[in-house]
């Protein structure tokens, strides 16, 4: 695993790209999979990297694994490739925007809260 360090700036990294709380996301990654008729169990609702999220989310930096690490870094670079964080330009209610906004949410970043 890094170093301390380097967890330590991962972590805040992580944090600044991923701006749901773990109640946003879980209820996200439920509406998202849910169809007219069914509904999955909420701990199998989602991409299998939103439900890392979701689980990062809910844990202390101490108790993070090298899984968790590798999906930080994903989640990361990911997030940051898709939004400038500083100059985010108002998303448009295009079928485009909208995929891009739910491909994002299920990272745990909605590019629509402050």
């Amino acid at each position: 695993m890094a170093d301390a360090l380097e967890i330590e700036a991962l972590w805040e990294d992580f944090h600044r790209v991923v701006n749901m709380t773990s109640a946003e996301l879980a209820a996200w990654l439920r509406v998202r999979d849910a169809d007219e008729d069914t509904e999955p169990l909420p701990e199998e609702a989602g991409t299998p990297t939103g439900q890392h999220v979701l689980a990062i989310l809910q844990k202390r930096r101490t108790d993070l694994t090298d899984d968790d690490v590798r999906v930080m870094h994903k989640v990361v670079d990911t997030v940051d490739d898709l939004v400038d964080m500083e100059n985010e330009p108002e998303p448009e209610n295009t079928p485009e925007d909208t995929r891009r906004r739910h491909r994002l949410m299920t990272l745990g970043h909605d590019p629509l809260k402050p």
